[in-house]
């Protein structure tokens, strides 16, 4: 299970718009590892998420939720593997089986990753990412009692 800690951001009746923390950067690397240097490259604005409450939340108040991981792995296949291999079989196929020149296998290797593109998009669609809600702190609390940092 992959758990966020989430903030209210805006509600309307039960339910509510969530979004995620920062991520701080660990001590190790001090903020200089790839993943840090990627995320201020790109970076973009914070990310929020709708999610269907059980009881009334207010804004401000801390939510934990949980994401399955179960079908990360293949989502992660499809997604970035499958394009690759498939440029490559293209592209193997057009130089042993067709013998055409290397015009002819870059093309067919473009068309061979967009054809993987194409079938790991329809693949991922039919993935069913379960979110639960794990806990709702009180608005009281303050952030370092909630979390134990």
């Amino acid at each position: 299970m992959i758990e966020q800690t989430m903030t209210v951001i805006a509600v309307k009746g039960l339910r509510g718009e969530l979004q995620a923390e920062a991520k701080k950067p660990c001590e190790g690397c001090n903020g200089r590892c790839g993943s840090q240097v990627f995320n201020k490259l790109f970076k973009t604005d914070k990310k929020t998420l709708w999610f269907d409450f059980q009881e009334a939340v207010e804004v401000g108040q801390k939510v934990t939720l949980s994401l399955d991981d179960r079908n990360l792995v293949a989502h992660s296949f499809y997604v970035y593997l499958l394009p690759l291999v498939a440029a490559l079989v293209f592209a193997m196929f057009a130089a042993l089986v067709l013998e055409i020149g290397e015009g002819g296998q870059i093309l067919s290797a473009l068309l061979g990753g967009i054809f993987g593109a194409l079938v790991a998009k329809r693949r991922v669609s039919q993935f069913k990412h379960e979110i639960k809600l794990v806990k709702i702190y009180p608005i009281s609390l303050p952030l370092t009692q909630i979390d134990g940092d």
